[in-house]
């Protein structure tokens, strides 16, 4: 992450932290222990860094904005402990995963604590549109993790399945976090729907470039293990392009491997997927969506914030983790 990025949100996001560590407090010892191995493992943050960025562009940050960014980072770091569990992960930024540190059940059980939290935390908010706002974003996160499950290791998943799976799986929160700064400030609903724009697609730029980074990254940046996604049986853009641009034979061996999750398979796919363009067709896509991110900025007030924003679609597309 840029740090001039956080520059002008600096104080408030070390504030962040702070309630999110507060919060993890429990007088249950493995709630605290998981909870703290999970802070420990850092992260970029970007989903509060969201929320503070948009509370800024529309005029300021209060007290509310901080814990509302907490309650964002709180649901991601749910989703995050059950993701690792479904997709029997080891590593997460260079790290092993807290179900390979502690076991399935605890990451669960926590995941779970996690969650419930982050709705206390907004019930004592008190704005009933951002908890109605988080509640339909949550159960849309939810369904989204179902529908990834349901196609893992399909090969004949359509292309606008994947779409609607990373919107609902990844780049609805980006969304809330932004809209929920906007309610927060009881800002016009033009206001709201073009932060609420920018954040869906940012995530889905994000997500396409995540999806890259297992067929293009270095391991030492990214912190996971490549071929996770091919083991995973994990539909993604740059293997639909390469079954729809392959031969016969291409598309054969991309569609078995896909069913039958074999990761040892990945350096063959890998040279499929470059050689039919799968690289440049899903950097090609994320790029769209990080254009479309940046236009949605225009309508604001233009302050430091709002570059800041801008900023963080520019960088969304070429990084390494």
């Amino acid at each position: 992450m840029d740090v001039t990025i956080k520059n002008s949100v600096a104080a408030e996001f070390a504030r962040v932290d702070e309630v999110i560590v507060e919060l993890l407090q429990s007088d249950v010892e493995m709630v605290e222990n998981i909870g703290h191995y999970i802070v420990k493992a850092g992260g970029k943050r970007m989903r509060p860094l969201l929320v503070l960025l948009s509370a800024r562009a529309l005029g300021g940050i209060d007290e509310a904005h901080i814990r509302f960014a907490a309650v964002v980072e709180f649901i991601h770091t749910a989703t995050l402990l059950h993701d690792d569990v479904v997709d029997l992960s080891t590593l997460r930024r260079g790290m092993p995963t807290a179900n390979a540190a502690f076991g399935n059940a605890p990451s669960v059980l926590v995941g779970d604590f996690i969650y419930t939290r982050a709705f206390q935390l907004m019930v004592g908010l008190a704005n009933m549109p951002l908890l109605a706002h988080m509640a339909e974003t949550t159960n849309t996160i939810a369904a989204g993790e179902v529908m990834q499950l349901v196609h893992a290791g399909d090969p004949d998943t359509q292309a606008e399945q994947y779409q609607e799976i990373i919107r609902r799986k990844t780049a609805a929160l980006f969304a809330a976090a932004c809209r929920g700064a906007a309610l927060l400030h009881e800002t016009s609903t033009d206001k709201a729907d073009a932060l609420q724009d920018y954040g869906m697609h940012l995530g889905i730029a994000f997500q396409l470039a995540d999806d890259l980074l297992d067929y293009a990254g270095d391991p030492e940046q990214t912190g996971k293990n490549v071929g996770d996604d091919l083991n995973e049986g994990k539909i993604t853009l740059p293997l639909l392009h390469a079954m729809q641009a392959g031969n016969d034979t291409e598309r054969a061996f991309v569609a078995e491997t896909l069913r039958n999750k074999n990761g040892s398979a990945f350096a063959d796919v890998m040279t499929i997927v470059r050689q039919t363009g799968g690289i440049e067709a899903t950097r090609e896509a994320a790029a769209a969506h990080q254009m479309l991110a940046r236009e949605a900025l225009d309508s604001l007030d233009q302050n430091e914030a709002v570059g800041a924003l801008r900023t963080m679609a520019d960088n969304a597309v070429d990084r390494q983790g």
